[in-house]
């Protein structure tokens, strides 16, 4: 990563194909880093891409000096009890870190799941880890990471909704344990998620004590991605809500704090938030100000 610069941008999406959709908006916007979906966000089917489309996209990303991430579908959900989708899940990763890798990815985010069942205690929560274990660890050990070729798996932890497997920063150890601290396992912090789950983001140094935090348990260099979302909802609402930057009760104060973070350096800073994407957004504006 370079440690110069903490690059922004948004999700964008795809559009007629990567070059003539993602990347063209992501220019037009004044993206630095894009995030996509190499698939249906809503659906299971495994999309291949064109070979001369992924390899003009790489190569006019790499000459813009854009950084791309890939966010997996939202069906994913490796904690599951349901076979079917627990099965898919496992499928639907392996083949976004392959399309990673194809699009000149560095990092395909997931979302740390949920173990579903009401009743479950924490007997199914164990269940649930160790499925995640099960299913993630053939996957992971079959990247090489020693190749910067190969996208991180960035794990999301969620805003504590439903019977969460990981919510806020501080599940995140467990997490870990379960896929063995692979060394191409990283986070991604979503802002609105963590304030959601409790993260004291609206306070002076609350920000920064959460990527303190983050280090603590996860270790240094497994942060790499930040999605910059203020929250409609209060802390400890777990609600999963987003605003747009300065307008919910996050505030711009913790954006600067993450600029300022060491532990934010090289780290892209994408945007979930509503209008985002749109020509005449604040935004990512907003973010560039409060970087500076």
């Amino acid at each position: 990563m370079p440690e110069q610069s903490r690059p922004v941008g948004t999700h964008v999406p795809v559009g007629r194909n990567l070059v003539a959709g993602a990347f063209r908006t992501a220019q037009e916007l004044g993206c630095e880093a894009v995030q996509v979906f190499v698939g249906n966000p809503r659906g299971w089917a495994l999309s291949n891409g064109d070979p001369k489309v992924d390899a003009d996209f790489r190569a006019a990303t790499a000459e813009a000096g854009m950084r791309v991430l890939v966010h997996t579908p939202y069906l994913v959900n490796l904690g599951s009890p349901t076979p079917k989708t627990y099965e898919s899940s496992v499928a639907v990763v392996a083949h976004n870190l392959r399309r990673g890798v194809e699009i000149g990815a560095e990092g395909v985010v997931v979302h740390t799941g949920s173990y579903v069942d009401p009743a479950g205690g924490p007997e199914r929560h164990a269940t649930a880890l160790r499925q995640v274990h099960d299913g993630l660890m053939p996957v992971l050990d079959a990247l090489d990471p020693d190749d910067d070729a190969t996208p991180w798996l960035l794990l999301e932890p969620t805003a504590g909704q439903g019977r969460s497997l990981c919510a806020g920063v501080e599940d995140l150890a467990a997490y870990l344990d379960a896929l063995e601290h692979h060394p191409r396992v990283g986070i991604c912090l979503d802002t609105c998620h963590v304030f959601a789950a409790g993260a004291p983001l609206d306070e002076a140094g609350g920000a920064s004590a959460t990527v303190d935090r983050i280090v603590e348990i996860a270790g240094g260099g497994r942060l790499r991605l930040i999605h910059a979302n203020d929250s409609k909802d209060v802390r400890g609402a777990f609600k999963d809500r987003h605003e747009k930057i300065g307008q919910g009760h996050i505030g711009t104060g913790a954006f600067s704090e993450l600029f300022a973070h060491p532990a934010t350096a090289g780290v892209p800073f994408i945007l979930e938030t509503p209008g985002s994407r749109g020509a005449d957004d604040p935004d990512l504006p907003l973010l560039k100000r409060l970087r500076g």
